[in-house]
C-alpha cells in the first residue's frame, strides 16, 4: 500500500471514530428517547446520503478528465499512477452503493409503524448514527486519495518534474537526453553568433 492510500485510509478511520465517538459520548438513551432522535437526524442523515452520493458521482465523473489529462502528457506515467486512480474510482463506487442503501434503509416509515418494539429504536438510531460517520470518514479517506493522485498529476505535468517516482525510468532518461540537446544546440547557437 502505498502513502497516498496509507494516509486516505488513516485520515478516514480518524474521521469515522470522531464523529462515532461524539455519538457514543451522548450515553445511553430509552427506546422513546431514541424514536425522538430518530426522528429529529433523519433529515441531517438523508442530507448526508445525498451529499455523499452527489459528491461522490461528480468525483468519479470528474476522475475521466483526470485520466485523460494523464494520458496527454509528455512523461509516462507508471502503472502506480493508474493503480491509484482505480483504486480512488473503487472506493468512491463503494461509497456511492452504500450511501444509497443508506438512503433507502433509513427512508422506510420505522417511526410510523406500530409493530416495531420501542427497544428497537435504541439499536436503529445507533445504526444510522454510525453509518453517518462511516459515510463521512469514507468521503474524506476518497478526498484525500483524490488530493494525493492530483498533487502528483500538478507535478509531473504542470510543473514538468521529470525525476518523480510515477514517472517511467525510459521517460525520464529521455526527457534528460532532450535537456542536453537543447543546451548542446544553445551553445551551438552562441559559438555561432560570436
Amino acid at each position: 500500500m502505498n502513502a497516498i492510500v496509507k494516509r486516505a485510509i488513516v485520515g478516514g478511520i480518524v474521521s469515522t471514530i470522531v464523529m462515532g465517538t461524539g455519538t457514543f459520548i451522548l450515553g445511553q438513551i430509552s427506546g422513546y428517547k431514541a424514536m425522538e432522535l430518530l426522528k429529529n437526524s433523519m433529515s441531517g442523515i438523508n442530507m448526508l446520503c445525498n451529499t455523499v452520493i452527489l459528491g461522490s458521482t461528480t468525483i468519479l465523473a470528474l476522475m475521466l478528465t483526470l485520466l485523460g489529462l494523464s494520458r496527454s502528457s509528455n512523461s509516462k506515467l507508471t502503472d502506480r499512477h493508474y493503480r491509484d486512480v482505480l483504486m480512488i474510482a473503487k472506493s468512491d463506487t463503494i461509497l456511492i452503493v452504500a450511501a444509497v442503501i443508506t438512503f433507502l434503509m433509513l427512508n422506510l416509515p420505522i417511526s410510523e409503524s406500530q409493530e416495531v418494539a420501542k427497544s428497537w429504536y435504541q439499536t436503529i438510531y445507533y445504526v444510522s448514527l454510525g453509518m453517518a460517520s462511516l459515510l463521512g470518514g469514507g468521503l474524506i479517506a476518497v478526498v484525500m486519495m483524490l488530493y494525493g493522485t492530483i498533487a502528483n498529476v500538478i507535478l509531473i505535468v504542470g510543473l514538468n518534474i521529470t525525476d518523480h517516482p510515477l514517472v517511467s525510468d525510459e521517460d525520464a532518461k529521455e526527457a534528460e537526453k532532450q535537456e542536453r540537446q537543447e543546451k548542446e544546440k544553445k551553445r551551438e547557437e552562441k559559438s555561432k553568433n560570436c
